[in-house]
């Protein structure tokens, strides 16, 4: 083996795995729980790195990856991968997204929405009902081995497009497109009991003020609202997480369905 063929064989593989990093960086950027605002930056690139590691001789055995020949072909090829592991993080994101929507909603219809919080994963203002709804969902999230399925869709996409050969879709943005739409439709599917539960309230209490003007409805409303809408979740919280497994269900097939896309 002469110098120049020795030189060859590390550059590939320096960039090989520089190539793995970045893909594998793309879930540590939106994807729930390894995304997290609340894990640190330093914790996130050191598990990115970890992964890159124990992955890049696996895609290394099953292709040969040449450096390429320009720094402006190379970075074009970096943005590439990191569209990919963005887009497998971008899928689980939006899935638990529809729950902090349907947890807006809530909050708007009981009366917590005056009530807010900082929530540290997210770094964003939100109810009382959307952020025990958020953390229930990370929990079971976990409970079911979600994050493992992550992983594994991250790893599973350098068979499916391997390093260096994703192919544009056409109909990858009409897909965004109808995952982004079901944060809003999911959402209203979770909230609908709470939101027609108040809804009725609503309805009985004007029917109240019209056939005992002299009773005060807002001292009457608030408390009952308060109490109906707790009591509403509390009903519907098996419910729940039994269309939680639906939406996981549904998450896990869109990856294969994204990275099949992207692999042509």
């Amino acid at each position: 083996m002469t110098e120049l063929d020795f030189y060859d064989i590390v550059q590939g593989q320096v960039a090989a795995f520089l190539l793995v990093l970045t893909r594998s960086s793309g879930i540590f950027l939106i994807s729930p729980f390894f995304g997290s605002m609340n894990v640190s930056n330093r914790l996130r690139a050191g598990a990115a790195v970890i992964f890159a590691v124990t992955v890049l001789p696996v895609v290394m055995k099953e292709s040969v990856i040449q450096a390429p020949d320009t720094l402006l072909i190379f970075a074009f090829t970096v943005a590439k991968e990191l569209f990919v592991g963005w887009l497998i993080g971008l899928v689980a994101y939006i899935t638990l997204a529809a729950v902090h929507t349907a947890g807006k909603i809530m909050d708007m219809q009981v009366g917590f929405a005056v009530v807010q919080m900082m929530d540290p994963t997210t770094m964003q203002q939100t109810g009382l009902i959307g952020t025990f709804l958020y953390n229930l969902t990370i929990i079971y999230f976990l409970i079911t081995n979600g994050h493992h399925v992550i992983i594994s869709a991250l790893a599973q996409s350098f068979r499916l497009v391997p390093l260096n050969a994703m192919v544009w879709n056409q109909s990858l943005p009409q897909l965004i497109n109808d995952l982004t739409a079901g944060i809003f439709l999911n959402g209203m599917k979770i909230a609908m009991p709470v939101t027609f539960a108040i809804l009725l309230t609503n309805v009985g209490l004007g029917i109240l003020a019209r056939t005992m003007p002299q009773m005060n409805i807002f001292v009457v409303g608030i408390p009952m609202q308060l109490m109906i809408g707790i009591s509403m979740v509390s009903m519907v919280l098996p419910f729940y997480i039994l269309f939680l497994d639906v939406i996981f269900n549904e998450m896990y097939a869109t990856f294969a369905i994204a990275l099949k896309m992207l692999g042509g």
